[in-house]
């Protein structure tokens, strides 16, 4: 899903808050300028960082890191399905309880959380390891048939620093799952999105138009057409988003008054950056002219952003300004 950089309400009680009369005091102009840089830095971490990953993807021939390409056709259908899933979400929150729908959700995306972060930490861990780890490998095979006709469904190599990952990850998931903690839907979100940087690749730059472009349209719609993309955001309970509380001075660790910006204005620009940053490795010159301009560009949209949201109040399309 691909929310935009929201906090409409600022100063005021959101949904799930105080249902006393109360509301929250405003935040100070300190406040939201350290939430605004902080989410910022957090959107162009993953993409510089699932871009220079995203090279290594595509000269590996580990069958468990092989990425997803993205084909024309894909992209033309994503903004349809895409609309179809926000639409689908909003009206489940409407129908049905919250509380039961966050609570399958959040099993859901515990187990997946788990996955992508320890996949996003295995290889800075690794140079922690000492030379003499007892390092194991293991494989987890699924086929289906027999004889010619075997087929492999899923085939995943691993190691045992990869368990040793795999068990650190699982303590944020742990502490996820029990306190929904910001700093833990942060982990978990960049950890998403550096994935989605590194492993779903755009097979051409026309391609990454179309994408751009429906979602253009899309993105635009349900943030300026409908009230459906921000109630899902704030009513997801999730790390589909990152999110950083303006009242941090004020309130440390447990501050509550949250900026948001959805994982989609990270992956979907993110992925189209580094293609253009294969591209660039592909024309074998020292100069990445196309990889530093498009990131440029990014900083400058999401900053536009920002700013326009601030002035207005009110939800933005992060790809409509782009």
């Amino acid at each position: 899903m691909d929310s935009a950089v929201s906090d409409p309400h600022n100063g005021s009680a959101e949904a799930g808050g105080p249902t006393n009369g109360t509301t929250r005091p405003p935040s100070t102009p300190e406040g939201i300028a350290l939430a605004y840089g902080s989410l910022l830095l957090m959107a162009l971490l993953p993409i510089f960082f699932g871009a220079l990953r995203s090279v290594r993807c595509a000269r590996g021939k580990n069958a468990s890191d092989m990425p997803e390409t993205i084909t024309s056709r894909d992209a033309a259908r994503f903004p349809i399905i895409a609309s179809c899933t926000l639409l689908g979400l909003y009206l489940f929150f409407k129908i049905f309880s919250q509380e039961y729908i966050n609570l399958l959700l959040s099993m859901y995306f515990f187990v997946l959380g788990i996955l992508a972060l320890s996949h996003t930490i295995s290889p800075l861990m690794n140079k922690f390891f000492p030379a003499n780890f007892p390092n194991r490998q293991y494989q987890l095979l699924f086929t289906q048939g027999s004889g010619e006709n075997k087929e492999e469904i899923i085939n995943y190599e691993f190691d045992t620093k990869d368990l040793v990952c795999l068990g650190l990850s699982s303590i944020v998931g742990v502490w996820y799952l029990l306190r929904k903690h910001w700093i833990a839907n942060n982990l978990f979100g960049l950890a998403f999105s550096l994935n989605g940087v590194e492993l779903l690749h755009l097979n051409n730059v026309s391609t990454g138009c179309i994408l751009l472009g429906g979602l253009f349209i899309y993105d635009i719609f349900w943030v300026f057409g409908t009230n459906v993309m921000v109630t899902v955001a704030k009513s997801f309970e999730a790390p589909i988003k990152l999110v950083f509380p303006q009242d941090l001075l004020e309130k440390g660790l447990e501050a509550d008054n949250f900026a948001m910006l959805g994982l989609g204005d990270i992956v979907i620009p993110g992925i189209f950056i580094a293609l253009l940053l294969r591209f660039d490795i592909s024309l074998k010159k020292n100069t990445h002219t196309y990889f530093y301009t498009s990131f440029a560009a990014y900083i400058f949209g999401l900053g536009l952003t920002i700013f326009i949201m601030h002035i207005f109040k009110h939800a933005q399309a992060l790809l409509g300004a782009s």
